[in-house]
């Protein structure tokens, strides 16, 4: 059924496209904009300190352009790109680009950022598709171009004031995918002439995005194959790639648009970016990796990649991301792992058979070549992740630990594993959440509980609790618009801890008359902090508020 609130991109017109009969044979040039692009879009943006250990990191995996800010937008990276030149930070083959719109302050405050540089990219963008000029900026393709051309000149001049520094021009026009094309031509033809220098040598590098992804990957390799076909000075501009991921397919839209000519990359590791992010650089560059084409990245210490991203940006990388995932070498299914295995045992007759050194069912590519392992099982020991241990006890005992608690209790098994040195069974698994989360020990034992609904008001709840508290008895009654919320206050008026309760999580365990209702409750205390405990019980009220007692003896027990 088509709605009338949308409408397909026209295809674009090439009965003559090579793009689809080409094999990609050669690596790209790859440009890291997790610094500006990525950063940006962060819920809490990297500090300095953050952003020069991510900058050392993408060093280090072999990235030669790397863009590091938008020094001209804010003061913040305005300084960072002071103390990676000051600090000497960079490495003599590495480029650094800073961004920056076509507006002559914006470009002479760039300059001031780079003063000093010994490889710099200067990257101007301006928006050149109908629904930003007419609609956002009230502007149109004459004065678009106009100020395109004004800017790219004032880069020129202002590059060769700094005869000592290697100065390229990077142009963007802003959603090349939503631009007319021959206007998009006309400007970059512009532009290039405006440059004036670039050679083969040192090329310009012409920057077209999908800014926003509207159209199927075809259509995207269809513009740069039209867009390289048209434009006069091909061997003195690199054609580099930006997809956004709006659709899903920013891995593919890349790919189709390298067979359509394309030379280079920006995206972000693991895709980090603005709304769905950007093309993901390790799928991309691991694709090409598994295909037999280097890519000039070390991705050999995924693992270790992933947690240095995950800690300085605050995003998790998802347990299924390819390559760096947590599951991707993992297999669950019995008849996978049977086939794996059978594949490893019999890998030395794989060159003969097939051709090729690697070739396993089920695994593209070898896991050890970015530090990884084929997991048989979820295997558990004192570094397993979080989302292992809560499968074990999904898949053994039916028990669904809800995200939110899975850090709590991935420290109480590591703990666990660490003080026994070995890998553990998940039966340990599960006893370790029983003795840590349902029945920890600690100061405080509920004797009952008595919720009583309002002879007016059934809604409104008379709480009785008895609790023992190292052993003296204590009774307490309080109010509620619920028995959770009397029995909070209630209880809170005798054990000496001042607690609220969070959203909390209640399921079944087991079927009919033998079922018992599980409740995950996190106790949230002063300064932020939060702590869970869990109840079983055949009512989901008591077990509710037995939760709410372990989470009480879990706070004791840790300031002890």
């Amino acid at each position: 059924m088509k709605t009338p609130k949308y409408k397909a991109a026209a295809p674009i017109e090439m009965p003559d496209r090579q793009w689809p009969a080409r094999t990609l044979a050669v690596s790209p040039a790859w440009c890291s904009v997790d610094l500006r692009d990525g950063n940006q879009a962060l819920p809490n943006p990297m500090d300095p300190g953050q952003k020069l250990e991510y900058f050392q990191m993408l060093c280090r995996i072999g990235f030669k352009e790397i863009e590091a800010g938008f020094p001209s937008a804010s003061q913040d990276d305005f300084d960072f790109f002071r103390r990676l030149i000051d600090g000497k930070h960079i490495p003599d083959d590495v480029f650094i680009m800073g961004l920056t719109q076509c507006r002559p302050h914006l470009i002479d405050r760039t300059f001031e950022a780079f003063k000093g540089v010994k490889k710099g990219i200067v990257h101007a963008y301006i928006a050149t598709s109908d629904l930003h000029m007419k609609q956002v900026f009230g502007t149109d393709q004459k004065g678009t171009l106009r100020a395109a051309v004004e800017s790219t000149r004032r880069i020129r001049a202002l590059a060769d004031t700094m005869p000592e520094s290697d100065i390229r021009y990077e142009f963007s026009p802003e959603e090349f995918t939503d631009t007319d094309q021959s206007f998009c031509l006309e400007m970059c033809k512009a532009v290039y002439a405006a440059w004036g220098k670039a050679t083969p040598e040192k090329p310009m590098i012409l920057n077209l995005p999908a800014t926003v992804e509207r159209r199927p990957p075809n259509h995207y390799a269809d513009m740069i194959e039209w867009f390289i076909n048209n434009f006069p000075h091909r061997d003195s501009v690199k054609i580099s790639l930006h997809a956004h991921n709006d659709q899903g397919m920013a891995v593919a839209a890349t790919e189709l648009a390298l067979l359509a000519g394309g030379d280079r990359v920006e995206g972000t590791l693991f895709g980090h970016g603005e709304r769905t992010g950007n093309v993901d650089l390790v799928t991309v560059a691991n694709n090409l990796f598994s295909r037999g084409i280097g890519t000039g990245l070390d991705f050999s210490r995924l693992s270790e990649i992933a947690a240095t991203v995950e800690r300085l940006t605050g995003m998790s990388v998802y347990y299924r991301q390819p390559y760096a995932g947590e599951y991707a070498f993992t297999a669950f299914s019995g008849s996978h792992q049977d086939a794996i295995n059978k594949g490893l045992h019999r890998l030395g007759e794989a060159d003969k058979v097939f051709g090729m050194k690697w070739k396993v069912p089920y695994l593209h590519v070898d896991p050890a070549d970015l530090g990884r392992s084929f997991e048989r099982m979820i295997r558990i020991n004192s570094q397993s992740g979080k989302g292992g241990i809560a499968w074990v006890l999904e898949q053994d005992y039916g028990i669904q630990v809800p995200k939110t608690m899975q850090p709590e209790l991935r420290e109480e098994v590591q703990t666990y594993s660490e003080a026994v040195g070995r890998e553990i069974s998940s039966e340990e698994v599960h006893t370790v959440f029983r003795e840590k989360f349902v029945n920890p020990a600690g100061p405080f034992k509920l004797i009952g509980y008595w919720p009583r609904p309002d002879d007016k008001d059934p809604t409104f709840i008379h709480g009785e609790v008895r609790v023992s508290i190292n052993g003296v008895e204590k009774t307490a009654v309080a109010d509620g618009n619920g028995p959770i919320s009397a029995f909070v206050h209630a209880v809170r008026s005798v054990v000496g801890i001042d607690f609220s309760v969070a959203d909390y999580h209640e399921q079944a365990v087991g079927k009919g008359a033998d079922a018992q209702a599980l409740a995950y409750v996190p106790l949230k205390l002063e300064g932020n902090g939060m702590v869970f405990g869990v109840g079983s019980d055949s009512n989901i009220d008591q077990a509710a508020v037995r939760a709410i007692i372990a989470g009480l003896n879990r706070i004791a027990g840790k300031h002890r």
